[in-house]
């Protein structure tokens, strides 16, 4: 007899794979194009009022020009050509009206008049200067101290709100309301273009202009435009724009920022609730508050001038940054071609919103704010709501999951239909009691095992392919995923069909949600505790996946109310209900024993030898078994004597097709649909939240291993992340037809492969390594180092493909500058960044070397300090620093504004100063004071005069234009010579560094 059409959503083979197939696929491939493809931009010139994105392009790309760090030639013509760039863009909103900025700062009755009518006011500073230090990695270790000349430009935008008075000028204070800071720093590091980091951010603020002082678009509030220099070095542009007038009208500040090359930008870091809500009205919102923990908890390193802000201003604000590939982050790749104007369009689009909404915004940002959550969902909707909100809800969840199965689990006891971990249902008749077996405890150590052996496989993966190919997920992190996922998805499935075919169980579902919801209940109460004692927020995501868990989990709950009592399934399967009596007894026992128990443990019935074996004959359904077939439901084939008529009665048909093959006879009343909407349930919103999670964090952290960060953490966070997004479809995956699992075996063999043999970098995924030159002007000896991960011998191949270090005996020890790399040096090609006649025949080199430094130092005689003056200035030049073999207490510079000790010194005392001038070969004028302090100290009834300590160290100068091919020949060569798959960044603040040494 052929089997009906079966149900299209029936919990069977076929509906499960092609359903849950079918939902992975589209949620996969969604996700992937969301966090891939840059939103484009819009096919009009002109997309907001005043914005013009091919006049942004073309700015761009002059910006992109040239490196131009602060310490090169380029970085003062990218300046002026800012500042006449500002002026035009302020000319052409003008309409026509002369803006004379000498006549604006002398002429009162002159700035009345052009208030009205003026859209900004533009400030050339060449005048801030900033003192300030670092601690070092320990409060009480040495730290760095900074002097800084400013060259910033800033634009003041008046807001509707504003004052007239020219404040900054009079001394008055600024309007109490306050306004709004929009930040970028136009210059670039040494060896890279500065297309992201951070042409990108300039061009949008220069575009925020010409939205702004466009007709109808003042703003409410006013708005401060930085352009700050410095920012590469140790954020020195946003120290100095703390010394202008200016920095005390903002409260909150958008930072623009580039650690990328292209891509989308990302919200990555904020302050509190309110300012992350302007944030929404992006267009195309892309942030993860997990980000910000990173930062919070010091897991990045890197900073950006949002610290300053936040820290010594204490504005309110937001970070955001293009942070991918990291690869071309400081390399030659950080290019306009590498980058697109739908990049611009991204950033613009999301700045331009984000600053209307804080300025409309009626509160002033005074205080501190909330702790904030925030994620955004396909790049199309922001969700941010406060910290303790979603304490809130974990807290709830915490009680309430638990609680509301314990609850629907005594209403089952109640009603006698909590088949769950039961064994027996005793059942009276006229002989006393019988047992009828219930099967309820099969299927519940089957769960454990799938995880456990599935995730083990991942871990053993991760560790094999960081023993013989750790770098290759720096090129081929969807390789890597790919693996990951085929490996823990098709162990998975055969571990569950193994254990359905051996325990059957109609509870396997139940049962895998159960310890689900025990298991994410252990992790959610962890979260909680984050939450409230540390105030992180990143793991909000696994916060909906319990919620997800514990809503499934209450559905299959409720599914056995619809299963008959089990004192009703005893009477029925007991060999004496129907009213037989003693006598038919021996004729019946064995079916009634057949019916309780399932079909692996009953026997097969006799047939005459005319008759077809059961199930021969008949159509297979997806309902068959996968793995033979000859498995038996309870109630086929089996039937009992009527002691009245002598007649055999069929047992009810409707149940026994409702009983997936080898499961408890009981279970043909649960409902077959409702594992639709418990995997829905298990499947989208965890997977949407947690693939964004994943994907960003894989793109953050894949090609970090260039920067000394651990090769374990990429891999190991895509192990744990395949195991989040896989364990969806584990409570249904023993429905699984083979045809799946089969293909991911065969992806999973193909990537395995592919994994352990290919070569991990690429033209487009290079790997970074990091140049610097060290001259001693005193012997003139010149040495050359590249500085690269530790792992396999990449490094010393790179060096070996350079012909001056041909013969060279090659010095390879861990670097001290970048924490977790090896630096390897050789005598190199000597640098001409010092323009001088070429040296005599025979002249040593080091002749040639020492006018590149001239310096003078001399010990105070009228004080009992241990105190020096130094004079240092340094050839082509405006950057130098005295480094120091122990730390000193305090220092001055000659013109530099008065500054608290703290500030100008950490606590553990500095172990060098750095000194960076707004003009070209200036000298310095320090005065150091180290040791002992004070006219005199007591010992006994003797007073000892302080103990005389010298000092030594170096003096250094630093050269960093790299923008005329010569001048550096070592760095040119490694550009000419190194592969194809890698690239060069600067290891220090200077390309090149000459020192002579000192001793007072």
């Amino acid at each position: 007899m052929k089997r009906p059409f079966s149900n299209p959503i029936g919990f069977t083979p076929l509906p499960v794979t092609v359903i849950g197939t079918l939902i992975y696929i589209i949620l996969f491939v969604t996700l992937l194009l969301t966090h891939v493809v840059v939103p484009s931009a819009p096919k009009t010139k002109t997309p907001v009022a005043g914005v013009n994105l091919t006049e942004a392009w073309l700015d761009l790309q002059h910006i992109s020009g040239g490196f131009h760090p602060y310490n090169s030639r380029r970085n003062d013509e990218i300046r002026d050509w800012l500042l006449r760039r500002i002026d035009r863009i302020l000319a052409e909103s003008m309409k026509g009206i002369m803006f004379d900025r000498g006549r604006y700062l002398h002429d009162a009755q002159f700035r009345a008049s052009i208030a009205k009518q003026n859209p900004a006011v533009v400030f050339s500073d060449m005048s801030s200067n900033a003192t300030f230090s670092y601690e070092g990695k320990n409060l009480d270790e040495p730290g760095v101290s900074i002097y800084f000349e400013g060259t910033n430009i800033m634009v003041y935008l008046p807001g509707l709100e504003d004052d007239n008075e020219d404040w900054w000028n009079t001394g008055k204070k600024p309007p109490e309301k306050g306004g709004l800071l929009v930040n970028a720093h136009y210059d670039s590091v040494s060896t890279g273009y500065g297309a992201s980091d951070d042409g990108v951010g300039v061009v949008t603020i220069l575009q925020i202009l010409k939205h702004f002082t466009s007709k109808g678009h003042k703003p409410k509030k006013g708005i401060v435009a930085l352009f700050n220099n410095g920012e590469e070095d140790y954020l020195n542009g946003a120290q100095a724009f703390r010394k202008h007038p200016l920095s005390k009208f903002p409260k909150a500040f958008l930072n623009l920022e580039g650690a990328g090359a292209g891509g989308r930008a990302v919200m990555f870091r904020s302050t509190d609730t309110e300012v992350t809500r302007a944030y929404q009205k992006s267009k195309h919102p892309f942030a993860s508050v997990l980000s910000g923990d990173a930062f919070k908890r010091g897991i990045i390193k890197s900073e950006t001038d949002y610290r300053v802000f936040t820290e010594k201003l204490g504005l309110r604000g937001l970070d955001l940054a293009f942070f991918e590939p990291r690869a071309r982050y400081h390399t030659d790749q950080d290019d306009a071609k590498h980058t697109s104007i739908d990049s611009i369009w991204h950033m613009l689009s999301a700045a331009i919103p984000t600053l209307e909404a804080l300025s409309s915004d009626n509160q002033s940002f005074d205080g501190t704010g909330s702790d904030s959550v925030w994620f955004d969902l396909f790049g199309q909707i922001l969700a941010v709501f406060r910290l303790r909100i979603l304490f809130a809800l974990s807290v709830t969840l915490l009680i309430i999951a638990p609680l509301t199965h314990i609850i629907i689990g005594t209403v089952l006891y109640k009603v006698d239909k909590l088949y769950i971990c039961g064994r027996k249902k005793q059942v009276r008749n006229s002989e006393g009691e019988e047992s009828v077996l219930l099967h309820g405890w099969k299927g519940f150590f089957q769960y454990p095992l799938l995880i456990v052996l599935a995730s083990a496989t991942n871990v053993g993966l991760t560790f094999l392919v960081v023993k013989l190919n750790p770098c290759i997920i720096y090129s081929s992190p969807y390789a890597v995923w790919s693996m990951m996922l085929s490996a823990w998805a098709f162990v998975a499935w055969f571990v569950s069909c193994a254990a359905d075919f051996l325990r059957p169980s109609a509870l396997t579902r139940l049962y895998s949600l159960l310890w689900l919801s025990c298991i994410s209940w252990i992790i959610l109460l962890a979260i909680t505790v984050l939450e409230k004692r540390q105030h992180i927020a990143g793991g909000y995501f696994l916060v909906f996946y319990f919620a997800a868990i514990f809503l499934a989990t209450t559905i299959a709950f409720l599914e056995l109310f619809g299963l008959p009592r089990k004192s009703e399934y005893a009477e029925e399967v007991s060999p004496c209900h129907n009213g037989q009596t003693p006598s038919h007894r021996s004729q019946s026992i064995s079916s009634g024993q057949r019916l309780a128990q399932s079909s692996e443990e009953q026997q097969r019935p006799e047939t005459n030898n005319e008759e077809q074996p059961a199930g021969q004959g008949e159509e297979a359904t997806e309902t068959t078994s996968l793995l033979r077939h000859d498995r038996q439901t309870t109630f086929a084939h089996y039937r009992h004597q009527n002691p009245e008529t002598n007649e055999e009665e069929a047992i009810d048909e409707s149940k026994e097709r409702k009983v997936y093959l080898g499961e408890q006879a009981w279970s043909w009343s649960l409902p077959t649909w409702s594992w639709v909407f418990q995997f829905l349930l298990l499947s989208i919103i965890p997977i949407i939240m947690t693939g964004e999670v994943a994907l960003f964090l894989t793109s953050s952290v894949n090609q970090t291993l260039a920067d000394g960060s651990s090769i374990m953490l990429p891999h190991f966070a895509i192990a744990i992340f395949t195991i989040l997004l896989l364990v969806p479809i584990s409570p249904f995956i023993h429905r699984y037809t083979p045809h799946i699992p089969v293909f991911l075996l065969l992806i999973f063999i193909g990537t395995l492969i592919y994994n352990l043999v290919a070569f991990p970098f690429s033209a487009n995924n290079r790997l970074k390594v990091y140049f610097d030159q060290h001259v001693d002007l005193d012997t003139g000896i010149n040495t050359v180092s590249l500085t690269g991960i530790k792992e396999g011998s990449f490094l010393k191949d790179i060096v070996a493909s350079l012909p001056s270090t041909a013969g060279q005996e090659i010095s390879c020890v861990d670097s001290t500058v970048r924490v977790g790399l090896q630096q390897c040096s050789w005598h190199g090609v000597p640098p001409k960044v010092v323009p001088s006649p070429p040296p005599t025949l025979g002249i040593p080199p080091q002749f040639g070397y020492t006018d590149w430094l001239s310096f003078n130092i001399s010990r105070a005689t009228n004080t009992t300090r241990n105190e020096a003056y130094f004079t240092l200035s340094g050839k082509n030049s405006r950057a130098c620093k005295i480094e120091f073999d122990s730390p000193i207490s305090d220092f001055e510079v000659k013109g530099a504004a008065a500054e608290v000790r703290s500030e100008k010194v950490p606590k553990g005392g500095s172990k060098e100063i750095r000194l960076w001038s707004r003009t070209w070969e200036k000298p310095w004028h320090v005065k150091v004071q180290w040791g002992d302090e004070g006219p005199s100290f007591a010992v006994g009834k003797k007073k000892q005069q302080p103990r005389r300590q010298g000092l030594n160290g170096r003096v250094v100068c630093l050269w960093s234009d790299a923008n005329v091919s010569g001048v550096i020949p070592a760095l040119d060569e490694a550009w000419k010579f190194v592969p194809a798959w890698v690239a060069i960044s600067k290891a220090k603040d200077g390309l090149v560094e000459g020192s002579k040494s000192f001793l007072v």
